[in-house]
């Protein structure tokens, strides 16, 4: 399933995203030292544990096995992105290129650690990933969220008014008919048709 971890922000804020500021740490003699920024890459398989961790530690996210984050941090790593504060993982999203329709990014989980928030990560990893040569093809971006993960709707809405892109909406997995009443209904969230430029003026590399 896909969701985010990252509390819901204010849309004047969102609107400015960008990699966070280096804070100013004094030394023991006076002086300034700078602390490393967030950086965004493409995840390794080196990454696995320790997304498995940080998704662990995101709920409402579902946990997955191990041996499939080390997938994700390898098979799919072109289209998703590890971020870093200071090297340690605070934000994680995996996605992958639907293989019966290359024109959609299929976005699976979005994960920001507590130490990680404030920062508009979760909107700027999602343009990261829009920008890579992978995704050059790509116009629909589709996600599925639970009806109560108030902070996904926010994220995905903000994206898609920052792409200049439609908005759709349509049960994917339902609650009694796929999950037998165990788990909520996903709902599909489709947004596109857009020109993925659009997402390296939104402030992605």
């Amino acid at each position: 399933m896909s969701a985010t971890s990252e509390q819901k922000e204010d849309d004047s804020i969102d609107d400015k995203v960008q990699l966070a500021q280096p804070a100013d740490t004094p030394r023991a003699g006076g002086s300034v030292e700078r602390s490393a920024q967030v950086q965004l890459r493409r995840p390794v398989s080196e990454d696995g544990a320790n997304v498995h961790q940080l998704i662990g530690n995101c709920p409402p996210l579902d946990t997955n096995s191990l041996y499939c984050n080390l997938l994700q941090a390898s098979h799919f790593a072109a289209t998703s992105v590890a971020s870093e504060l200071n090297g340690e993982l605070v934000g994680f999203i995996s996605g992958y290129i639907i293989p019966e329709r290359p024109e959609t990014l299929f976005i699976w989980q979005v994960a920001v650690a507590e130490n990680g928030r404030g920062m508009g990560l979760a909107s700027r990893m999602l343009r990261e990933i829009l920008a890579r040569p992978a995704c050059k093809q790509v116009t629909h971006l589709e996600t599925t969220i639970t009806p109560d993960n108030d902070a996904s709707w926010a994220l995905f809405r903000s994206l898609a008014r920052k792409l200049d892109a439609g908005l759709a909406e349509s049960v994917m997995f339902d609650r009694d008919r796929h999950f037998n009443g165990q788990h909520d209904s996903e709902m599909l969230l489709r947004i596109g048709p857009f020109d993925v430029s659009a997402a390296q003026a939104g402030g992605a590399r």
